[in-house]
């Protein structure tokens, strides 16, 4: 039991769902005993998540595509907007090209289908709160169809920063990416620096849409 006159280290978790009772199913299978995720609030749609955000400071916005009011793709582009700091994963049962291509260009951090066990969807929070993306594996394969786009005349990457986009883009941590490439983790994090820098990118979602828009890296054996 965590010690009250510590502060509280888990992962912040602000729920975005027009539900109550998904809204609470998804409550029980994050909040499980000693695990490092805590539900910080709940809301029922786009425009009151982003009134929330201020006050709980979520680390994680896990939000619905499909709400009255304020949509989840319209209160992501508000939320990255506003709260740059805060990572955005879409839930949803929604797998349409224009969805998908919609919600990553709007901000989100990820993108899982509502079908996702309990452990990958803990699993997929920690890795974006850690700066990684979650991409459900249906989804990492209509990245490479939405975002084709004719070739760049310049490619900004070098050969390793494309190989270490690649398998970023696989969802692999930088310690698996160290250890594909025979690199330090200090090494990767050093690439990947490089990489949102001259991609003019804040996270590894936007990175691989752009890379995969402009054909600098290829996913063809996306599984």
């Amino acid at each position: 039991m965590a010690n009250p006159e510590e502060p509280d280290s888990r992962i912040r978790v602000l729920i975005v769902d027009d539900h109550p009772l998904f809204r609470a199913g998804i409550r029980e299978r994050l909040e499980v005993a000693d695990g490092p995720i805590v539900v910080v609030g709940e809301a029922a749609d786009g425009r009151q998540a982003h009134s929330l955000v201020g006050g709980l400071r979520p680390d994680v916005l896990l939000i619905d595509i499909s709400m009255p009011g304020m949509n989840g793709i319209d209160a992501t582009r508000m939320i990255h907007a506003d709260f740059p700091d805060v990572s955005i994963i879409i839930l949803s049962v929604h797998d349409d090209d224009q969805y998908v291509h919609a919600a990553l260009d709007a901000g989100a951090s990820g993108y899982l289908l509502k079908t996702i066990e309990a452990a990958e969807l803990r699993g997929s929070i920690v890795g974006v709160a850690r700066g990684e993306s979650a991409l459900s594996p249906s989804i990492a394969r209509k990245v490479l169809t939405l975002l084709s786009a004719p070739p760049s005349d310049t490619n900004k990457l070098s050969e390793r920063e494309r190989q270490v986009l690649e398998l970023a883009a696989r969802g692999a941590a930088n310690k698996t990416i160290a250890k594909e490439l025979s690199m330090s983790t200090r090494t990767v994090e050093a690439h990947m620096r490089n990489i949102f820098e001259k991609l003019g990118v804040s996270s590894r979602t936007e990175a691989v849409t752009q890379a995969v828009r402009h054909q600098w890296i290829q996913l063809a054996d996306v599984d």
